[in-house]
Formats: structure tokens, C-alpha cells, sequence
């Protein structure tokens, strides 16, 4: 993880106020709420640079101690083919610009030398996302963290909840459309079973990107997987737009109704939300609602709507 280090000063003057700098920041419980906010729409733009595919999400992976308003750090967890600044350049900041610690990492490359990650074994990428959790409680000292995932990157974690000892280590996981009952890709994987060419296309696809064939409505992973949806002492929220492309149908996102999971669908709070897969992280009405939900958690929260477009997000 990248920690900030403070420029060489010069001269005594510069000295003294480099001190009195880092007492102020040394005694400040989290990162500074002062990061410049840009329309979500313009952050999804500036995260399509390739020059930021490796580069953390403004605010994020920035040495931080969590306040007693926010306990837990936040643990980002990308979407397949996308990177941790891709998935999360209005997510991260929003987030640092409410008090909370923020952390994220890229996992699960199968393509080397490319922005392009969350292609792999899903349960690989699960055992790395053990590994920066374990980090995370290391550094900051924190008992637990907080999980916000998009597409797989909401549905990943329940992996690392069920299997690898997670259970223990999240307070809660926050899916922005996340794939936890697979998707049927607008009916293709339907027409190509009736064809009888299922198991040829799955393979291919494996060859590739085995998350992608593990996100196929019905695979052998994900019906693992949901044999368990939840666990006790873990709360759970869905975050969903009905015109979910990706995700289809789009209530596979939502898991099964426990006192520990809220499943929210944009449209029911913000008719004018026209956001898809793509854009819900950059969606301004998703992100209230993931601030209520990591803060407040008030069950009648009604998030102030905003017209929201597909692809950019906010319009």
C-alpha cells in the first residue's frame, strides 16, 4: 500500500511549519475531509485513463487511523475487467470526504501487463482479498472493516465471509450491483443450453476469464456460494438499478430477505435514475445510499434524487 511521505523542507522556517503540519495531521483522526469533489460523471471520464488503471482512487491507501464516529476502515473491491481507480473514482473520495479510512487494491489479473483485473479464480482473488484485509486491520488497528463492492466485486466477498474466515473480520458488505446470483447475459446463456453448446462456450470463456464463466446464472460456484447467501453478525446491502444490463436479470443482485440485508432498487427511491452497470458507482443517488448505510442506517433513508444517465452516471 502507498503511504504518504512529507516533502523534503528547506530552511528552518519551512522546518517549524513542516512540524507543526504533521502535529495537526498526526492528531486528526482520519484523512481530511478536503478533497475536491468533481461531478461523478467527470470521474468516470478521468478513471478511463490508462494512466490511472494502477493508480489508487483519490483519498484511498493514504496512512490513516479510523475515528470512533467510523470504526471501520473501507476496503474497496473492484468489478471484472475494471481496476480499483476505475471502479472507484467518485466512490473513494466521497467516502474519505465523510471521515472514513479507505483502502483498495486490484486482484485477480489474468492478462499480465494490462489495466485489466477481477479476471481470475474467484476464490483466488477471495484469498487476496483476505491478505489486504489482514493488512488494513494491521495498520490501522481497526477490529473490522467495512466492504463496498461493485458488479463481482460485491459478490466476491461473501466467498471470503463464507470460506476464509471473513465472517469475523466484516461489519458490512455494500454491493453496488453485484453479481450474487450470476447473470444470463440478456438470455445468451439460455439460447446457447438449448443448443447444447453451454459446455463449449464455458470453456472458452474459462480459458480466458474464469470469474467470468463463475458468474454464469447457475454455475457450479455461485450455487456453492449460495448455499450459505448469509452469515450472522454480517449486515448486508444490495444497491441496484432495474436497468441493469449486465447483471440479468437484476434482481440476481439481490439476496435473500434476512434482518441482516437491505436490497435497495434505485428506481424505487429516484424514478428519474436511468443509471446501468456501468454508471451506478457513479451514480450520486447510490452513493447516499451507502453513506446511510455505512453511517446512520437509517431504514427510511430517501436519498436527494438526481438525474442519472447510463455509462457516465450523473447527467
Amino acid at each position: 500500500m502507498k503511504r504518504s511521505r512529507l516533502s523534503r523542507l528547506v530552511g528552518m522556517s519551512a522546518v517549524i511549519a513542516g512540524t507543526a503540519i504533521a502535529l495537526v495531521l498526526g492528531s486528526m483522526p482520519a484523512q481530511a475531509s478536503t478533497l475536491p469533489l468533481e461531478s461523478e460523471a467527470s470521474a468516470f471520464v478521468n478513471s478511463t485513463f490508462f494512466w490511472n488503471y494502477a493508480a489508487s482512487p483519490p483519498g484511498a491507501n493514504q496512512h490513516c487511523t479510523p475515528s470512533a464516529a467510523h470504526p471501520y476502515p473501507v476496503v474497496l473491491v473492484e468489478g471484472t475487467f475494471a481496476s480499483m481507480y476505475n471502479s472507484f473514482g467518485a466512490i473513494s473520495p466521497d467516502l474519505v470526504n465523510n471521515g472514513y479510512c479507505v483502502y483498495a487494491f486490484n486482484y485477480g489479473q489474468t492478462l499480465p501487463l494490462t489495466g485489466i483485473y477481477a479476471t481470475g479464480d474467484i476464490a483466488a482473488s477471495a484469498s487476496e482479498l483476505s491478505s489486504e484485509v489482514n493488512q488494513v486491520l494491521a495498520e490501522t488497528g481497526a477490529s473490522k472493516v467495512d466492504i463496498v463492492g461493485w458488479s463481482q466485486g460485491g459478490m466476491m466477498p461473501r466467498y471470503y465471509i463464507n470460506d476464509l474466515g471473513g465472517a469475523s473480520k466484516v461489519n458490512m458488505l455494500v454491493g453496488f450491483a453485484p453479481s450474487n446470483y450470476g447473470t444470463t447475459l440478456d438470455g445468451v446463456v439460455n439460447l446457447i443450453s438449448k443448443l447444447g453448446a453451454l459446455g463449449l462456450a464455458t470453456a472458452l470463456l474459462s480459458a480466458a476469464c474464469p470469474a467470468c464463466a463463475e458468474q454464469i446464472q447457475g454455475s457450479d460456484f455461485l450455487t456453492g456460494l449460495n448455499a450459505t447467501p448469509t452469515v450472522p453478525g454480517v449486515q448486508y446491502v444490495v444497491i441496484e438499478t432495474s436497468d441493469d444490463e449486465v447483471v440479468t436479470p437484476y434482481t440476481n443482485a439481490f439476496l435473500p430477505a434476512a434482518p441482516n440485508v437491505q436490497n435497495i432498487t434505485l428506481q424505487s427511491q429516484c424514478p428519474q435514475d436511468a443509471s446501468d452497470h456501468l454508471s451506478i458507482p457513479y451514480d450520486s443517488n447510490a452513493l447516499q445510499d451507502m453513506i446511510n448505510a455505512l453511517g446512520p442506517d437509517n431504514p427510511n433513508f430517501q436519498p436527494t434524487c438526481a438525474a442519472v444517465g447510463p455509462i457516465f452516471g450523473n447527467v
